[in-house]
């Protein structure tokens, strides 16, 4: 049985541990050995065949991927991480009731997690400041990821994320989950294979205004659950408060930029996708203006109402926009194609029942996001969003931002991944990083 699977370009998750190369990393705590209660779970999966997964980040995405993980069959969740006590007791809990033992391991610093020899993929989900190190660090140390969007929090990094999985031949699928519902790829079908004509323009519309959720901005001392040094990490210092961590980072410059960045990794996904362009990157930003909140206002700053236009050597331009209806439209010279969650509208009305022939383009197909990643685990295939697709996707919404921000059209190289002669811009390609940490792959 095991020849004829390793014919087959599959093999056990023991036999994946010995032939991946795992760096050693510094960091003072010895591997744990996966205890022989944790993989007596479903027997329709032996145990050597079980994906055994940490996953880093337990807030509301990393829960929301948690209860995914623990889904699937071919999964075994050994660990979790979060510096705020209360995720990580939580998360802990779910996953002992999930295999009904007490084997969950947390930590709070999740290079002890990543040192682990046992673990052979981790999920992601941590503020958008902490994207990219602990992404690298975990192709480092062998591990497969599933990363939460924005695949990082500025184009350097971003590129740095792209580099590290190729370069120590990871498995990476992002958090673009929007790609393995059925509706969306019909859409991109029906316009990659010219039912709507030749497409000169794409709208997408994304989140206005700061979605802030309450809490106390006044200067305190961190509660003792929450080791706030750590979840500051590459971020500049600033004094503790209630209402700037966990949910609100979104809406602080410092660590994100907003509804834009926030959502990009979405529908300007699903934009290049239904293009064709996912490799590919605008050649010219034009912003059309942005407000931000008053300086007075207090800690939230980042843009709440925007729209750019994003000009393609391809052939067409890309409008995102803050004040347009949500989602990606596809407009073409013989009719137009709408998609949303939720949502497919079209001209001609009879393409929403449309399916392309078999003989035309069909786009990667996937029906669960997870599953296809822990699928590609096993395969060494390509996920569905990989992380160079994923960089290329969030690219628009980080240019558009820097544009935004300097108030004047930008040039830019997709091939270099700078600006055309302006030093001004290229200086927002990446953030700075406050020491101890760097970008190191």
């Amino acid at each position: 049985m095991a020849e004829k699977k390793q014919k087959q370009g599959r093999f056990t998750r023991r036999e994946f541990l010995k032939r991946t190369t795992i760096a050693a990393m510094s960091v003072g705590v010895f591997p744990h050995i996966i205890p022989s209660s944790a993989l007596g779970l479903d027997g329709s999966v032996p145990p050597s065949e079980r994906i055994i997964v940490g996953c880093i980040g337990m807030g509301g995405m990393g829960m929301a991927n948690l209860d995914g993980f623990l889904d699937q069959a071919s999964a075994q969740v050994v660990a979790v991480c979060d510096v705020d006590e209360n995720h990580l007791n939580e998360a802990i809990k779910k996953v002992n009731e999930k295999y009904g033992n007490q084997d969950c391991k947390g930590y709070k610093d999740f290079r002890e997690l990543l040192a682990r020899e046992d673990i052979d993929a981790v999920s992601i989900a941590l503020p958008d400041h902490w994207h990219a190190i602990p992404a690298i660090m975990a192709a480092r140390a062998g591990k497969d990821i599933y990363g939460e969007k924005p695949l990082a929090g500025s184009i350097r990094e971003g590129r740095a994320i792209v580099d590290a999985v190729e370069q120590y031949g990871r498995i990476w699928q992002t958090g673009s989950w929007q790609r393995s519902q059925e509706h969306f790829r019909q859409a991109c079908e029906l316009v990659r294979n010219g039912y709507i004509g030749e497409v000169k323009l794409v709208k997408v519309g994304l989140p206005a205004k700061n979605s802030i959720r309450k809490g106390d901005t006044r200067p305190s001392e961190p509660p003792s659950w929450f080791d706030y040094e750590m979840w500051l990490g590459p971020a500049p210092w600033a004094p503790y408060c209630e209402a700037r961590c966990h949910w609100n980072f979104r809406w602080i410059s410092d660590y994100a930029g907003g509804q834009l960045t926030d959502w990009a990794g979405h529908h300007c996904d699903i934009a290049q996708w239904g293009m064709g362009t996912e490799l590919s990157a605008p050649v010219e930003i034009i912003p059309r203006g942005g407000n931000w909140p008053k300086a007075e206002e207090g800690l939230f700053d980042t843009v709440e109402d925007y729209e750019f236009l994003c000009v393609f050597r391809e052939g067409f331009e890309m409008l995102v926009s803050a004040r347009i209806p949500g989602g990606a439209r596809f407009e073409g010279t013989e009719g137009w194609i709408h998609v949303d969650r939720g949502k497919f509208e079209a001209h001609p009305r009879y393409l929403v029942n449309t399916e392309v022939k078999p003989h035309e383009l069909h786009l990667y197909r996937s029906t669960n996001h997870i599953g296809n990643f822990l699928e590609c685990v096993k395969t060494r295939k390509k996920t569905i969003t990989p992380a160079e697709v994923a960089h290329h996707s969030i690219m628009i919404g980080h240019l558009g931002l820097i544009a935004l921000k300097l108030g004047r059209p930008l040039k830019f190289n997709p091939e270099s991944e700078t600006f055309v002669n302006d030093p001004e811009a290229d200086r927002m390609l990446c953030r700075p990083m406050r020491a101890p940490w760097h970008l190191n792959i």
